[in-house]
C-alpha cells in the first residue's frame, strides 16, 4: 500500500493512492493561507484510516510551507478538532 500524500498543484488538491483508488482534499490558496474546501474518500477505502492519513499528510505539508489554514471542509475541520497539534495552523481569515 502506498500511503504517501502528494500535492497535485495542477488540480489544487492533496491526494493519496491506496489499492488503486485516490482519496483527495481540494483546496484554494491565497497569500499565506490555504483553504480546504472538500475531501473525498472512495467508498472502497472507507473505514481504513485513509482519510486521516490524507489529512495528516496535507496538514504536515501546510505546516512545512508556513501557511495558515481555513477549514471549510467538515472532514478537515473535524480532524483538526480531534488533533490539537494542528489547531495552531487555523486562522480566522477568510479568502475572497
Amino acid at each position: 500500500m502506498n500511503d504517501t500524500v502528494y500535492d497535485n498543484l495542477s488540480l489544487s488538491r492533496f491526494g493519496i493512492e491506496v489499492d488503486g483508488h485516490t482519496a483527495f482534499t481540494k483546496y484554494t490558496i491565497s497569500p499565506g493561507v490555504i483553504t480546504f474546501i472538500h475531501t473525498e474518500v472512495p467508498k472502497e477505502l472507507a473505514g481504513k484510516g485513509v482519510g486521516s492519513r490524507l489529512a495528516q499528510g496535507a496538514l504536515e505539508a501546510v505546516r512545512a510551507r508556513g501557511l495558515k489554514v481555513v477549514a471549510e471542509c467538515p472532514f478537515i475541520a473535524a480532524y483538526i478538532t480531534k488533533h490539537p497539534e494542528y489547531q495552531t495552523l487555523l486562522t480566522e481569515t477568510r479568502h475572497g
